[in-house]
């Protein structure tokens, strides 16, 4: 067993941590990645109303007895999000960990305190960690430059970020972006982190509630299949490559393209729909990090995690331990 400042604080077995992801974080997976000993987050914004949170709060806790958290994500949207009521669901229902992603928490800092949560707040940036720790979270979720989602505007890696980060907080570090394996726990508790955040390892799992179609695609893709869109606008997200990705970086290479020119094409509803629903890989935009080129099979979360842990385990037992005068 891996024992980390990770794992002590927040009371899970393993430093292996999934992340909110919107269409994808839902209570089936997460209860399977909690039942499986690592420590999941239901994203709220899967559920269109925070009544739906609720129920999914409670749809969760019928399925695993062991602890779970919540994402948030705070991000400008089209239509306008009750962030205030989001948090007041997971106050109610006294989850003890959040993952806030995107804005600043700070507003929302007194009320998770209050309701004694711990708060983990996603940075990708040194001087976003240094803040995030100044307002008082619990530990960081810091994003290299390889993971799916927003990885910022300075195209920093894991392999540098997640060091520079270690060397100037004290909060435990969550390692997010790039990894799938065994080794890359390693790597990452190397680099002064205390845990590993998995996403496209996850959704090519059993229990992800996605299409197979999807799953299949990870495993079929290499960690050149992923494209960088919205580098135009200053809101840069990696993604799988596919036609709809591939059409965006198009249009947004011609002059005075606007968001507006790409709005349907980046339709968050059109993903989760054509693709993540139906199995339409070129459907839609869909979230994949350079990790789908170490991912080469569908597992459960079961066996993702014990192989992710067995072969860490060995690692740091075995190989750095022999290469050592």
């Amino acid at each position: 067993m891996i024992v980390t400042k990770f794992t002590e604080a927040f009371g899970v077995e393993h430093p292996i941590v999934c992340g909110g992801m919107t269409g994808v974080g839902r209570a089936e997976l997460i209860a399977a990645v909690a039942n499986a000993g690592a420590l999941g987050f239901l994203s709220a914004l899967s559920y269109p109303t925070p009544a739906a949170l609720d129920e999914a709060i409670r749809q969760t806790r019928g399925l695993t007895d062991r602890v779970f958290g919540v994402n948030l994500t705070m991000l400008p949207t089209i239509n306008p999000v009750p962030y205030d009521e989001y948090v007041q669901v997971i106050a109610d229902n006294k989850i003890s960990i959040v993952e806030t992603a995107g804005s600043n928490p700070a507003p929302f800092m007194p009320t998770f305190k209050a309701a004694g949560i711990k708060v983990v707040h996603k940075t990708v940036a040194v001087r976003h960690s240094l803040t995030a720790q100044r307002i008082g979270v619990d530990a960081l979720s810091v994003d290299g430059f390889e993971c799916a989602g927003h990885p910022g505007e300075e195209d920093i890696p894991s392999l540098v970020l997640i060091p520079a980060v270690a060397a100037k907080v004290d909060l435990p570090i969550i390692a997010s972006g790039g990894f799938a394996t065994g080794s890359g726990l390693a790597a990452a508790l190397a680099l002064g982190a205390d845990a590993i955040n998995m996403g496209t390892r996850f959704v090519a799992s059993l229990e992800a509630p996605v299409h197979v179609n999807v799953k299949n695609q990870i495993v079929a893709n290499t960690e050149r299949d992923t494209k960088l869109v919205f580098r135009k606008f200053s809101n840069t997200a990696r993604v799988a490559k596919n036609a709809v990705s591939e059409r965006i970086i198009e249009i947004e290479k011609q002059d005075g393209t606007t968001f507006a020119d790409i709005a349907a094409l980046a339709s968050g509803a059109r993903g989760r729909e054509q693709v993540l629903a139906q199995g339409d890989v070129d459907g839609g935009l869909w979230w994949a990090g350079q990790s789908q080129g170490l991912i080469t099979n569908i597992a459960s979360c079961q066996e993702i995690v014990s192989t992710i842990v067995a072969e860490a385990e060995e690692i740091i037992r075995g190989r750095l331990t022999s290469v050592i005068a």
